[in-house]
């Protein structure tokens, strides 16, 4: 029989994430919009806290050496990112933790490399990791990518210019954390796609600039940079994966396997947003006296009704694609096109759904009074990063009809 229950452990860990996003995400969610280059500290401090005492949301990392059960660390990571989401996606995004940085290390890194960068998770203050790839001349096409990295003696030098960094600040610069940067490079411009390799560059390398932090349309309490790489050098061993160049493309494939396990938790995110505005329009039609009549024939609802049920109807399918993702994840099978359809439903619902709400409250769904624009803002960046929608949908496409990337592009 299938199960789309959560285990108990998992439940109440939501319900526990879920009263924090109300009572401690909330009620700054405005001022830390408004105040995009300032960081809440209390709000980081209180939840790295929580991370090391309790083990509970994404900043519970595992540093390779735990015995704690791992069977359901993905179903767990995207259940905790949709509740913190639905209380604030940028304050969500500022939390100190892994991050993509850390999904990297987890999806591709050596025993030893999780060992060396994910106990750091554990320290007494707070640390971030950030994921580097978009580059001013290469955006969706992450094979186009022109930073290099160049073996001299047992080191790698890096150079080349990175933008779009979430976190790069705080995991770029030493005096913020103890952080790192996974940054994507060619050892081989040559070879294409096959020469696309990642490497860990820790916080305060000489060599590793953060240039600027964007000013954003949402998602503003996180920082979002620009980080530069003039001859910064990094051990040989902080390259993920093996430095050899395959004669195909097919080395590429382990790179691109971080992105299997980051994709789902931007759905979960996505979906925690869409979640927010649903929740706030069902109240506030509640207290205009309207109510959802479930159970009621389509002919006689009202095209209010149908559309908030439509709304509803199509966030429940990007959750469960997003739950199917991250447990296949969990239990070691391939979800590289699970994860593109979690990926790519989820950003466009969340779009859908936040735009709609707006349209259905009218001026006080406009109004900055409330929360509700700032979530349309927030919602858009989902469809964007970790892959546009146009994207994962032709990853989806290849997938599903055997074509390569050379026959559908």
């Amino acid at each position: 029989m299938i199960d789309f229950e959560l285990s108990p452990e998992i439940a109440a860990m939501r319900d526990q994430l879920h009263m924090l996003a109300e009572h401690a995400m909330r009620p700054i969610a405005r001022e830390y919009d408004e105040r995009e280059h300032e960081k809440p500290w209390d709000f980081i401090n209180m939840m790295w806290q929580l991370s090391k005492s309790s083990g509970i949301g994404p900043g519970a990392a595992k540093d390779g050496k735990d015995k704690a059960p791992e069977r359901d660390r993905n179903l767990r990571t995207v259940v905790a990112v949709e509740e913190l989401s639905w209380g604030d996606a940028g304050l969500y995004l500022s939390i100190p933790g892994p991050g993509l940085g850390g999904a990297a290390v987890m999806a591709v890194g050596t025993p030893d490399q999780k060992q060396r960068f994910l106990s750091r998770f554990k320290d007494d203050k707070p640390v971030w990791s950030a994921m580097a790839i978009t580059e001013p001349g290469a955006g969706s096409d992450s094979a186009a990518i022109q930073t290099t990295a160049v073996r001299d003696g047992d080191h790698w030098v890096l150079n080349g210019t990175k933008i779009f960094c979430t976190s790069g600040l705080m995991a770029g610069d030493a005096t913020k954390s103890n952080g790192f940067v996974v940054v994507w490079a060619t050892i081989d411009r040559s070879a294409g796609r096959a020469g696309i390799k990642s490497f860990i560059v820790d916080a305060g390398t000489p060599g590793m600039t953060v240039a600027k932090c964007e000013d954003k349309l949402g998602i503003r309490a996180s920082d979002t940079a620009t980080l530069i790489f003039e001859d910064c050098r990094v051990p040989l061993d902080n390259i993920l994966g093996s430095p050899e160049v395959p004669k195909t493309s097919e080395g590429f494939k382990g790179v691109m396997a971080t992105f299997d396990a980051t994709r789902p938790i931007v759905a979960a995110s996505a979906i925690g947003v869409g979640r927010a505005a649903l929740d706030f329009v069902r109240d506030e039609l509640k207290k205009q006296g309207v109510e959802i009549r479930y159970g009621v024939g389509p002919r006689k609802l009202t095209a209010i009704e149908r559309d908030f049920m439509d709304m509803e109807t199509q966030l429940q399918a990007a959750r469960l694609l997003t739950w199917r993702a991250a447990w296949m994840m969990d239990q070691g099978q391939k979800n590289n096109l699970e994860a593109s359809m979690a990926k790519a439903k989820a950003g466009l619902v969340v779009t859908q759904v936040t735009q709609k709400a707006v349209e259905m409250l009218g001026p006080l769904g406009y109004s900055r009074e409330l929360l509700l624009e700032k979530w349309m803002r927030d919602a858009k960046i989902n469809d964007i990063f970790e892959g546009t929608q146009q994207i994962n949908m032709m990853i989806i496409a290849r997938r599903i009809l055997g074509y390569s990337s050379k026959e559908l592009s």
